[in-house]
């Protein structure tokens, strides 16, 4: 039924009518007259009906007091699929059992799981979550107040034990967490026999941090500010591991030693062979490696290393070819061992990756040309351009002989290994490397967590440890949708899960829930996470 409106003698009608079907054709049959337009409306009757009409209709109302903004939506999307992430992962449970005798008297493992979800979406302050969570329905977060978020920050980078003499960080909460973690989804087929690690740097912005703030080598490119060093420790099929803060002015190759012999003692390992970039090569570590017993397969530099530029190139062995498939089509490979002494070098020459740096480089000559006809002051302030500069008298020249010698690197990889491997197998196990370079960079926002104010080690080191948990979450996630070869883009999945919202509204001893509809990738993921969406209308009794 619907109403019409008709026009008589000068005058507008309402009526009360239906559509009915007579004949094979649709007509409209009046019901009632409703009285004249404007006598409805000055006394108020139209509107009165539409009110006692609107009592029966709660979907409606409830839909337009959303649009209206007299009932406030809240998020649900996030908290319920990293919700049941958690819950599958065994984190809640962990946390419960660490947290066994504490007295907190506030719920510390609500609030981690708020942090966790915070730094998956947009990252920052716990100041700033505390405002962020509003937006939220977060199961049992409601009570939550930001000193609430310090006390369970400091507590996760409580430490359990005094350091160990020379140890670079100490025994924290977050160290259990993490093992209890992994000892959830240790079985008989769980091989930590390879490892990958890779460093960066987070900086402090303020003071924080009594040991863990120093300057140093700034990979984010603020070296006016104090940071820290993080390692990330991953398994061969990407998952995290643990997490390490050293002091930021920790040379990469004195982090790598620490870490290892960590890994032994924390999680049983017997058999380890550690791949790590360029950064973590030194003399002294690799013979701790090797005094240890232990496998290493260790990027070389290859500029900056005499051995490598005037015995391991000059090598006239011929290389093997090989063909290996990838998501872009294939790579062209040419690989072969060099031994110096009792030294094993793996040299590999990517075919793609020669072309790209031959072509930059011409880019490079091209604009130096340019600027050479502008003068030699022009040339002063470009690192770029001064590395294939020569000196001839008092003006500049390109120098024939850097060009040569650079096109030897092109597309050159050296690796220094004594693991028990093929040559292509430990090719393979370095490009594995990029796991973590990839999960570096994807998840920066993550562990990106500045701005960092906080004042003491404990809390930075549990406002961190958050940013691991929210890329064992992400990492979860992808694994899953991967097995049902499904490849979301994360940032459109979570602006996908913030569209997705709930209101409540309690009317006539009854509370109802509404929700939107899915969009984008919301449905396809939730159905691979294997998590269900709640009913898009629930009543239940007040």
């Amino acid at each position: 039924m619907h109403v019409v409106e008709k026009v008589a003698r000068g005058h507008r009608y309402l009526y009360l009518a239906e559509s009915v079907r007579e004949d094979g054709r649709v007509r409209q049959r009046l019901i009632r007259p409703l009285g004249r337009k404007d006598h409805l409306l000055a006394s108020g009757q139209l509107e009165r009906l539409l009110e006692s009409i609107g009592r029966h209709c709660e979907r409606g109302i409830v839909l337009s007091q959303i649009d209206s903004g007299e009932i406030r939506s809240r998020r649900i999307g996030g908290p319920l699929l990293f919700g049941g992430l958690w819950k599958r992962l065994g984190i809640a449970e962990v946390l419960e059992a660490v947290l066994a005798g504490r007295q907190f008297g506030f719920a510390v493992e609500r609030a981690v799981f708020t942090a966790t979800l915070h730094r998956l979406f947009v990252s920052g302050s716990d100041r700033d979550c505390a405002g962020w969570m509003t937006d939220y329905a977060i199961e049992g977060a409601g009570e939550l107040a930001l000193h609430h978020f310090y006390r369970a920050m400091a507590w996760l980078g409580e430490e359990v034990e005094a350091s160990a003499p020379g140890a670079l960080a100490p025994r924290c909460v977050k160290d259990v967490i993490e093992e209890k973690l992994f000892d959830r989804r240790r079985d008989l087929f769980t091989d930590l026999s390879l490892v990958f690690m890779d460093t960066t740097s987070l900086s402090f912005y303020g003071k924080g941090g009594e040991t863990l703030g120093r300057r140093g080598h700034s990979k984010d490119y603020r070296p006016d500010l104090a940071q820290m060093i993080l390692a990330l420790v991953i398994d061969t099929e990407g998952r995290p591991i643990c997490t390490e803060m050293v002091p930021g002015n920790t040379a990469d190759a004195r982090v790598l030693l620490p870490v290892v012999d960590r890994l032994r003692t924390r999680f049983g390992i017997t058999r380890a062979c550690v791949v790590a970039d360029r950064g973590m090569i030194s003399a002294a570590t690799i013979a701790a490696l090797e005094g240890q017993g232990l496998e290493y397969i260790l990027g070389a530099r290859e500029r900056s290393s005499k051995i490598i530029r005037d015995l391991v190139l000059a090598d006239s062995a011929p290389m093997v070819p090989l063909v290996l498939d990838r998501q872009r089509g294939e790579t062209q490979l040419w690989v072969k061992e060099v031994r110096i002494g009792k030294d094993r070098y793996i040299v590999s020459r990517n075919d793609a990756e020669a072309e790209k740096d031959r072509a930059d480089r011409q880019a490079i000559v091209t604009g130096l040309e340019a600027q050479l006809k502008k003068g030699d002051k022009a040339l002063v302030g470009n690192s770029a351009y001064r590395r294939y500069l020569k000196t001839s008298g008092k003006s500049f020249s390109i120098d024939a002989g850097k060009l040569a010698d650079e096109a030897r690197f092109d597309g050159i990889t050296i690796l220094r290994t004594n693991a028990r491997v093929t040559p292509l197998q430990a090719v393979l196990r370095y490009r594995d490397l990029l796991q973590v370079e990839t999960l570096f960079r994807a998840a920066k926002a993550t562990f990106d967590t500045r701005p960092i104010f906080h004042s003491s080690d404990a809390a930075i080191r549990g406002h961190v440890f958050c940013s691991f948990l929210a890329l064992t979450l992400s990492k979860e996630l992808l694994r899953l949708c991967h097995a049902r070869d499904l490849k979301p883009e994360w940032q459109p999945l979570l602006r996908d899960l913030d569209r997705l919202q709930e209101a409540t509204v309690e009317k006539d001893g009854k509370r109802i829930t509404t929700r939107t509809h899915v969009t984008g990738q919301v449905g396809s993921v939730f159905q691979a996470a294997g998590i269900a969406l709640s009913r898009s209308w629930n009543e239940l009794p007040a």
